[in-house]
């Protein structure tokens, strides 16, 4: 009998259901077998029902369609995260840092740094690193200020805040804020949250099965209209469309 069962996964993995491999995964963690999810194998352990009230990790690219899929799952957008007998990354490197974290669990330091020396890496990053770049280096901008309201638009998606809001965040006026926008971001700052706002939808949309409505709702629209007009106008096809034109994708 194994010590460990890692679920290697990728994309469109919402669309995996085998209940005979989820009764499996089930029956080898009852009888204390270590479970490991690599990117997106944290949706298949969550569809197993082994995430509930458990730390995860998973892709970022899929981290809002699986936080939807499955609220009890405490998911973070970490490297890596081991909680108990479950262990999983969000793929690509964070795969090797998990493994070195285990390397370095049951053997030394040495090991580690002889690892390494081996797969090319300089240092072994920590669970709680980042998985995307920084947004300074993401989208080029230097400006402190600006960086601090994308940070405030990037948390407040669901319930988005007022430019007013915003304003009183970063201690700037409404003015000030609109012209920063303007000069580092090319657009008005309720043109660039209202597109944040739209790429969340978007992942929503192609991860998961929620309703229009609901995708909707969690993007911060007050109406599933509203919503499918701000879609195609920058999207140049509805919600529905959208997801259409996914399904002809994948079964071509």
């Amino acid at each position: 009998r194994p010590n460990m069962a890692v679920v290697c996964s990728g994309i469109n993995v919402e669309r995996y259901q085998n209940r005979s491999a989820f009764a499996w995964l089930r029956e080898e963690y009852n009888r204390g077998v270590a479970l490991g999810g690599l990117c997106t194998g944290a949706h298949i352990l969550a569809a197993a029902g082994l995430l509930s009230n458990k730390r995860c990790a998973i892709h970022w690219e899929n981290l809002p369609g699986f936080s939807e899929a499955f609220p009890k799952a405490n998911v973070f957008a970490d490297l890596f995260e081991i909680d108990q007998n479950i262990y999983t990354c969000a793929g690509g490197t964070a795969a090797l840092d998990m493994m070195l974290k285990l390397i370095g669990d049951d053997f030394d330091d040495n090991l580690v740094n002889r690892v390494c020396e081996q797969v090319l890496t300089d240092r072994v990053r920590s669970p709680t690193d980042r998985q995307r770049l920084p947004l300074r280096a993401r989208l080029g901008v230097q400006n402190s200020k600006v960086l601090t309201i994308i940070e405030l638009m990037e948390a407040n998606l669901s319930e988005p805040l007022s430019l007013i809001e915003i304003a009183d965040h970063v201690d700037l006026s409404r003015r000030q804020i609109e012209r920063l926008f303007r000069t580092e971001m090319g657009r008005s700052p309720a043109r660039y949250y209202l597109e944040i706002r739209l790429d969340r939808a978007r992942h929503l949309l192609i991860q998961s099965s929620m309703p229009v409505v609901e995708v909707a709702v969690a993007c911060g629209f007050v109406s599933a209209s509203h919503f499918s007009k701000c879609y195609r106008e920058l999207y140049a096809r509805s919600p529905q469309q959208e997801r259409v034109d996914r399904k002809q994708l994948l079964a071509a």
